[in-house]
């Protein structure tokens, strides 16, 4: 049960790291969760593992909270902002993807005792940060769309805008989950890995992305209570200094 612990306290701790990285520096802390989640998913997801009985990659829950920061950027700011998180993991994707690549090209030192290490991590990099950045901006793109639009109806629906939360997320999350899913494992993974690893892998990914979408939504709560609460007193700060 090592493996299944270690998912279920990663997924606690990141997602509170993004909620927390909100609280103390706004949406500056969001677009550097952005740029950071999406350069070390992209080195965990290389890592084989097995948990909850079936075969699956690390990254899955680190990626999983790139969705909740749009979510949240959607939620809170409106399209253009979430856009704009989308466009910063787009960049961060394609800078480590170039320094990486740049690491394999030196020639070692006769007394290195490392790059066979490295070569063996990142041969792969290329083909998994371009499979990685398509995917990247299909699905985010797609998840910032539908919020907007399932927004729309449950505006429409309840009356009120801040009604339907939980349903905006989760199926915006889930249905770009589903297509990152299947894309991204076809197009990194295809040669690399048996069939039957890969279609393992998908089914895997989709069930940690399901229920990391599920999981997500008291933090988006949690998110949108933070920006009431900072609203509320900048309003009680301008009517003080009127």
């Amino acid at each position: 049960m090592r493996n299944e612990l270690l998912l279920i306290i990663t997924l606690l701790i990141e997602y509170t790291g993004v909620v927390l990285a909100y609280k103390f520096f706004g949406r500056n802390g969001l677009y550097a969760w952005v740029g950071l989640a999406t350069v070390l998913a992209n080195i965990e997801v290389m890592i084989l593992v097995r948990a909850f009985g079936i075969e699956m990659t690390l990254g899955n829950v680190l990626f999983a909270t790139t969705f909740l920061v749009t979510d949240i950027l959607s939620e809170n700011y409106g399209k253009k902002y979430a856009a704009k998180g989308v466009r910063v993991g787009i960049a961060s994707a394609l800078f480590f993807m170039l320094v990486s690549f740049s690491w394999l090209m030196y020639i070692p030192s006769e007394n290195d005792v490392t790059s066979e290490a490295f070569r063996g991590l990142f041969a792969y990099t290329p083909r998994v940060i371009i499979s990685s950045l398509v995917v990247f901006v299909i699905v985010q793109h797609l998840d910032v769309w539908l919020y907007h639009k399932i927004w729309d109806i449950t505006a429409s629906k309840f009356g009120n805008k801040t009604k339907g939360l939980w349903i905006r997320n989760n199926v915006a999350t889930m249905s770009s989950q589903l297509v990152n899913a299947v894309l991204y494992n076809i197009f990194a993974f295809g040669g690399i890995y048996p069939q039957k690893t890969i279609i393992q892998i998908i089914v895997s990914t989709l069930i940690i992305y399901f229920i990391t979408s599920l999981a997500d939504t008291p933090f988006l709560y949690w998110a949108r209570k933070i920006k009431y609460k900072k609203d509320s007193l900048s309003r009680q700060t301008v009517g003080k200094s009127n």
